[in-house]
């Protein structure tokens, strides 16, 4: 037993959500983040809502073919108290239908509303996956406010793009301030999350999976706070901000499908005790890969 022990109860990588469970949270949350960019701008643009809408479409289409069977998909409404995922569903509707009313009759209010379904949206997605409690680098609070902080950052670098290709006179000198913001407060939710995730917090694995991002994450960070203060700077250099939008989304993205499908460690078996056959005494316990 002492010998198949640790491989037996060690952490193992889930495999149930894969890369089409990832996409929902790439797309949904970026698309969620994008509607919120749109109410902000003044006045409102229907370019970024359109395309805010279309990602939460793609997010919803790949948990649709993510189900084992998609064609029950509609037993996921029956769940509201319990489920973040009916939850998430549920949100989507109305999300659906006044976004799209929002970019048709071009009204001041009705964007705020869809900003604000957009908004219940990514934290709905943000509590799903905070309430897989077998998943240490997922059950932790701090990935709600760093989900949200990312899918925000997402959303105003896809906006911008979407705003340079459809009309850049419509784009506000202050847009790649905002998008630095955003990234700067993405930057602090994912040291003060990667922080908190001491020894105790997750298993060996999942946190050498996400320190090794975090790396990655500062340098496209870095490089999109370049490209963006360049773009403001140099007059007729716009270009520059739409680069520091999709390296932003990127980055967000990348960071959304590490922790769905690879910091996504079960916690496994922990022993008080290790127990002996026959005849001597116990061990201390054990918990291997922590």
């Amino acid at each position: 037993m002492s010998a198949s022990m640790p491989g037996s109860v060690a952490p193992r990588r889930q495999g149930f959500w894969d890369w089409r469970a990832a996409c929902n949270f790439i797309f949904g949350g970026a698309g969620a983040g994008t509607l919120v960019y749109a109410a902000v701008m003044s006045p409102p643009s229907a370019g970024p809502g359109l395309l805010g809408l279309a990602l939460v479409c793609c997010g919803l289409l790949c948990v649709w073919f993510e189900i084992g069977r998609p064609w029950r998909a509609l037993n996921v409404f029956r769940h509201a108290r319990s489920s973040w995922m009916t939850r998430e569903a549920i949100v989507s509707l109305p999300l659906l239908g006044v976004g799209l009313g929002a970019a048709w009759y071009g009204s001041r209010w009705l964007p705020w509303l869809t900003a604000a379904l957009a908004l219940a949206y990514v934290y709905s997605q943000a509590r799903m996956l905070q309430g897989a409690r077998g998943i240490p680098a997922w059950r932790h609070p701090r990935v709600v406010p760093l989900l949200i902080a990312t899918g925000l950052a997402e959303g105003a670098g896809l906006g911008i793009v979407a705003q340079l290709l459809l009309d850049p006179a419509t784009l506000p000198g202050w847009a790649a301030l905002l998008l630095v913001g955003l990234m700067l407060i993405r930057e602090l939710a994912f040291v003060a999350y990667l922080g908190s995730l001491g020894p105790a917090e997750a298993p060996t694995r999942a946190r050498a999976v996400l320190v090794r991002f975090g790396r990655r994450l500062v340098g496209l960070d870095v490089a999109a706070i370049i490209a963006a203060a360049f773009g403001t700077i140099e007059p007729g250099q716009a270009w520059a901000v739409g680069l520091a939008g999709l390296v932003a989304a990127f980055a967000g993205g990348w960071f959304k499908f590490t922790l769905v499908t690879r910091a996504a460690y079960h916690q496994g078996l922990a022993l008080s005790l290790t127990p002996v056959r026959g005849f001597g005494t116990t061990r201390p316990g054990a918990r291997p890969g922590w």
